[in-house]
């Protein structure tokens, strides 16, 4: 069959219904690889004790050949089709385009119900003609009178009062629900050092979750620096207009030091969510797959192959939560370890404790006896051979885009539990699951930072979502459509942030985010 390409004609939409039980999206997926359709997104629906409904998107040659894999689905023991839905006509009900920058998120893959697709090649740069955000005032401008309240010279009043006290910047301004998405384009995606201009439509979207998960009124600040310094005194010169920093795509170690002097010099949450985003939400997953293979934290064997900021930030967050068998691997081999406690005790900066010149082994040697490995570093760097070395019941989260450390279709059959950052199999570990809930909880208190309880408890709430009946294999952490995640992250973030004594604004945990006023009257 010719190579498709990931934006086919004939791409299928199939919700199916799955016993919950190991082994079952495995058949699945074997048949869709047996008749060469290319799977897509994969999305949870519904899950109980013992049924699972998921949508699962695919590529086929023509139409004759979609109705064959349609009909094999139907055929597989315990999976039933619910529905099949053919992307053309559903992409063209309503029949017109927007390009304004009005795209609710609610899919995975981007499909947009009033979005009529010229060509397959055409459609990402249409979804981003003319940027994918607006700004927009809250009041309609229609009369003098509005005029003189929102602008010159009622304004006046409401300066003097900020100037006066400062902390009403808070309650007078968007402060208290705006973040800056800072990056200098140093580390695009996986894409590289492509510069500030290639980093805004990345920062657009983070800013489009932010508004749809969370909504956050978020606003994208591309910087023509990559020198450290000028990149904090830039971000301190603006965060007056801010509630908090989420730093984007800045690359390692450059975005250490930054994040560190930043936190250290502003009184609002900074977090570089390359790293503690990851983090959060590996832990959330590692936590749930312990609760499925019945092992504890403070007991497994844990590899993390690649100490980059991810890498790192998520040896930290391990420590932090109770971790006491923690190996760290880069291309050097075996250049993080020790005893727990000495670990822990340096885990504010993992890099005092690094040892690149004097590696204690290779990455093969880690894995020996292991029950987790954890790739945030490069593709196929694992074998089968190489799970094989591990402990029995074994987690494996290959995290590395687009190429897993191991290929999907050996991980899945070498591990009790397979994760990756993909899209295209169950157990996606997504940063959307953590920074939308965990800026949401700390601008609702008025945190003046993002501490390690916040995130241990932004972790603890996505992996709670999911209730412990229905528990999987395949179905360790919550999909990022889930509108449970951000309302319990938000909480317990809160609750964290006053608890450690960071909130200023003491508000109820459950406390829901401010909204807008009515607008004025003449």
């Amino acid at each position: 069959m010719r190579d498709i390409g990931p934006y086919s004609n004939y791409r299928l939409t199939v919700r199916l219904e799955l016993a919950n039980k190991p082994g079952i999206f495995a058949r699945v997926a074997a048949l869709l690889a047996e008749e060469q359709a290319n799977l897509g997104a994969v999305d949870l629906v519904s899950a109980t004790k013992t049924r699972m409904v998921r949508d699962m998107t695919f590529d086929v040659q023509n139409e004759e050949h979609g109705e064959k894999v349609v009909a094999r689905l139907g055929e597989l023991p315990d999976v039933t089709v619910l529905s099949a839905s053919d992307r053309i006509f559903l992409l063209h009900l309503g029949g017109k385009i927007r390009v304004e920058g009005k795209y609710p998120i609610r899919t995975r893959n981007g499909e947009l119900p009033d979005v009529t697709v010229l060509s397959a090649s055409d459609r990402i740069f249409l979804l981003h003609l003319g940027g994918k955000i607006r700004v927009e005032g809250k009041y309609p401008i229609r009369t003098r009178n509005v005029l003189s309240m929102v602008y010159t010279p009622g304004v006046g009043r409401v300066s003097r009062a900020i100037a006066q006290d400062k902390s009403k910047v808070y309650t007078f301004t968007c402060k208290s629900n705006s973040v800056a998405v800072v990056s200098d384009g140093s580390a695009v995606l996986g894409l590289g050092n492509l510069g500030p201009e290639a980093a805004l439509p990345v920062m657009e979207g983070k800013v489009m979750l932010f508004k749809e998960l969370a909504g956050i009124d978020a606003w994208p600040i591309c910087v023509s620096t990559q020198e450290p310094d000028d990149i904090v005194r830039i971000v301190q010169g603006i965060a007056p207009g801010f509630g908090g920093i989420n730093l984007e795509d800045i690359s390692a170690p450059r975005c250490f030091e930054i994040e560190q002097k930043l936190k250290q010099s502003l009184d609002i949450p900074v977090m570089h969510d390359d790293q503690h985003g990851t983090a959060v939400v590996l832990l959330a997953a590692l936590t749930n797959a312990l609760r499925v293979t019945g092992k504890q934290l403070e007991q497994v064997r844990i590899v993390v192959n690649g100490l980059g900021a991810a890498g790192t930030a998520c040896c930290r967050m391990l420590l932090a939560a109770g971790a006491t068998h923690l190996l760290g691997c880069d291309k050097e081999g075996i250049i993080l370890c020790g005893e727990a406690e000495q670990l822990r005790a340096c885990r504010t900066d993992l890099r005092a404790c690094l040892t690149r010149d004097s590696p204690k082994g290779r990455l093969r040697d880690a894995l020996k006896g292991a029950d987790v490995f954890i790739g945030l570093s490069v593709g196929n760097v694992v074998t089968a051979a190489d799970l094989d070395l591990m402990a029995p019941n074994r987690i494996v989260f290959a995290l590395a885009n687009p190429d897993p450390e191991v290929a999907p279709e050996l991980g899945v059959t070498h591990a009790a539990i397979f994760a990756t950052g993909r899209s295209d199999y169950p157990n996606q570990i997504n940063n959307a699951l953590a920074f939308p809930g965990i800026f949401r909880g700390a601008l609702d208190v008025q945190a003046s930072e993002i501490n390690e309880a916040m995130k241990l408890a932004a972790a603890q709430a996505i992996a709670h979502v999911i209730p412990e009946g229905t528990l999987s294999e395949d179905y360790i952490i919550p999909s990022v459509f889930d509108k449970a995640v951000v309302p319990c992250v938000a909480r317990a973030v809160a609750a964290a942030a006053r608890a450690s004594g960071v909130a200023r604004r003491r508000a109820k945990v459950d406390d829901s985010p401010i909204v807008d006023d009515p607008p004025p009257r003449d």
